[in-house]
């Protein structure tokens, strides 16, 4: 019997990637961590070798109703797709198979779960996803130090 790939382990992951060129797992394999401050529960995976900076990074997060994330920036450019529910970002209202495309560096915010939560799949063109505070804000509702320690990322 094959061993079982433990799809929270990146380098796991890249042994089976190299070995048999593709893998097949699910959200549930993956994991999740859910933030202390703000209760979002999300998961992530690297597209290509987890351990290369170019690898694309997406991310599925849950954001419960009325959540509030400040603004921030990320250093690489990014798409979110608004899978359920409904999200506020910098102002306006974006709803189910809605897409936002931004650009490195550049702020917005804050983003605000709509009264039911919402369900967003972010895709990070490489790993340079880490949040970045602007603003006012503090980092507090960003859970950058809990996604780092669950999820790697490209080194800065």
């Amino acid at each position: 019997m094959a061993e079982e790939i433990n799809y929270q382990n990146p380098e796991h992951i890249e042994t089976e990637l190299a070995k048999r060129g593709h893998i097949v797992t699910s959200w549930e394999k993956i994991g999740q961590v859910t933030l202390e401050a703000t209760g979002v529960e999300t998961s992530s995976y690297r597209i290509g070798l987890p351990s290369l900076d170019s690898s694309p990074t997406v991310f599925k997060a849950y954001f419960p109703p009325n959540c509030r994330i400040e603004a921030h920036t990320h250093a690489c450019d990014y798409s979110e797709i608004i899978l359920e529910g409904t999200q506020k970002v910098s102002g306006k209202w974006l709803y189910p198979g809605d897409i936002r495309v931004g650009l490195a560096n550049r702020g917005y915010g804050p983003l605000i779960a709509g009264p039911e939560g919402v369900t967003v799949l972010v895709i990070f063109a490489d790993g340079h996803w880490p949040a970045v505070t602007i603003g006012k804000g503090d980092g507090s509702t960003l859970g950058k130090t809990e996604l780092l320690d669950r999820f790697s990322a490209a080194t800065e």
